[in-house]
């Protein structure tokens, strides 16, 4: 069943010297119990298509066009307080990039949750706290840490916080925004545990895990998206993206990461000359030609659509034919 339906998605930065097209025309179905992978380097669009996923649309961020749909609701057609009440936290819920971000530094951890759910639910205080320590509890936390600031809470312990909280309503789809960047990797195992065991409870349906590190998304998403440049350029599961991957930009991404695994190894590390394309007025036709070793002259002038590789794995490249 699909649980998130994107269609067309443009989501620019108006700045003075005019739109910059951090997301454009990004188009995803999300099935339930799958946890979605989205790659690409720094700037390529992942965090702003997290943003734009909530429909979470802040200045100088404006949504231009498209269509999200989840659970059969049209929130790209619901008023920001609609969202806020009857969607955020409940159906989708977002884990920003920092912990840090998402709490609040002058409140203690259990009223801040106290004022998030009141935001969504007419609960009172002491069942609110009550389901604050058992999602805590399930989730391998101290009780005790409800009543702590997040500043007394190690970097490791603020992020599975942040977790307990953003899926305290129990949301059909959580997305997580870079939330092991900043991790140790015995801490990101951890949260990687924790957002599976989340799934295999049932308390969340779908994931949807933002990264640049092909090695995290490994261990945790079934499917991986790609994204360059604003643009998904290639979607599939992930065991296929990682040793098969179609598009150049994705094998270039791919061998630019260092791994112990000995048939990885033997690939050895690429460099990709050039660097993204300045999003303001990005190149015509496939935005990744400019540095692309098999680029001709199709691809300078004409977009890449979608080819249907197999029943799960698309490409957006001139190098396939239909």
């Amino acid at each position: 069943m699909i649980l998130l339906r994107a269609r067309g998605l443009k989501a620019y930065y108006e700045v003075r010297e005019g739109f910059v097209k951090a997301v454009d025309g990004v188009s995803i179905d999300l099935e339930e119990g799958i946890i979605l992978g989205v790659a690409g380097e720094s700037g390529c669009g992942k965090s702003t298509l997290a943003n734009a996923l909530m429909m979470n649309i802040k200045p100088p961020l404006r949504f231009i066009e498209g269509v999200v749909e989840i659970n059969g609701i049209v929130l790209s057609k619901m008023n920001k307080n609609f969202l806020k009440k009857n969607v955020w936290g409940k159906l989708i819920s977002l884990i920003p990039q920092s912990a840090l971000n998402a709490l609040m530094p002058t409140m203690k951890i259990k009223d801040f949750i106290i004022e998030v759910v009141r935001q969504h639910e007419e609960l009172n205080e002491s069942e609110i706290v009550s389901m604050a320590e058992k999602r805590f509890e399930e989730l391998g936390l101290p009780v005790s840490a409800l009543d702590l600031y997040p500043h007394e809470l190690s970097g490791g312990m603020r992020q599975r916080t942040a977790i307990a909280i953003a899926t305290l309503l129990n949301p059909r789809l959580l997305i997580a925004d870079e939330i092991t960047s900043a991790l140790d990797v015995s801490t990101q195992k951890q949260v990687l545990k924790m957002l599976v065991d989340l799934m295999r409870k049932g308390s969340v349906s779908s994931v949807i895990f933002v990264s640049h590190d092909i090695a995290v998304l490994r261990q945790i998403a079934d499917m991986v998206a790609v994204m360059y440049a604003g643009k998904i350029v290639e979607l599939g599961p992930t065991e296929e993206i990682v040793y098969s991957p179609l598009h150049p930009y994705t094998s270039a991404l791919i061998r630019s990461v260092t791994t112990p695994e000995p048939e990885i190894k033997k690939r050895g590390l690429a460099f990709l000359p050039g660097e993204p394309p300045n999003l303001l007025n990005p190149p015509p036709g496939c935005r990744f030609h400019p540095r692309c070793p098999y680029a001709t002259q199709r691809c300078k002038s004409e977009e890449p659509q979608s080819l249907v590789v197999s029943s799960n794995h698309l490409v957006y490249c001139h190098l396939y034919k239909a």
